[in-house]
């Protein structure tokens, strides 16, 4: 019997790569919730999405980082409204990937969400704000990061100053 006769295009190889995973993003152990997370981003399948999603109400901060990562390898915009969500985490880690998922996804409903980003208390998500809006070349974001050429941080000021001549 041929070994590789059992698989099929739905049979047992889909449920090794995605039906485990999906189940321990629900496990105990952090370490393992944070593996899913990162199996499930490079599925490249976007059934997994839903389960992403609902998995962002994780308890700890590094499992929500990394889910908001795996959205962005992703790429689906259909994940949009759960990474505009995740820029309110209290846990700037958590922001700063969800800004760098919302870079991949390079998807222009996110300008607004980013353009409040641009106010951030964290100098990392004041700069991953600009950086990403000047990426998306969106013109709204030029008043908003003008706004940064004052930021005490000169990193900041340096990342506006960027944005703003990319989106010229």
């Amino acid at each position: 019997m041929n070994p590789g006769a059992n698989v099929s295009a739905d049979g047992p190889k889909r449920k090794d790569t995605i039906t485990d995973p999906i189940r321990d993003l629900h496990d105990p152990a952090i370490r393992k919730r944070r593996a899913a997370a990162q199996h499930l981003g490079r599925t490249a399948d976007p059934a997994v999405i839903p389960h992403l999603v609902e998995a962002l109400s994780d308890p700890h901060p590094l499992v929500r980082s990394e889910i908001v990562q795996a959205l962005g390898r992703l790429g689906d915009p259909s994940a949009l409204a759960a990474l505009i969500s995740s820029l309110e985490d209290k846990d700037p880690y958590v922001r700063a990937a969800t800004i760098a998922a919302l870079g991949r996804i390079k998807d222009r409903n996110a300008v607004d969400a980013l353009i409040r980003c641009l106010q951030d208390k964290d100098i990392t998500i004041r700069i991953g704000a600009a950086e990403v809006l000047g990426s998306l070349k969106d013109h709204r974001a030029a008043g908003p990061l003008k706004t940064l050429l004052d930021d005490p941080f000169s990193q900041v000021r340096e990342a506006a100053e960027i944005a703003i001549r990319q989106i010229r």
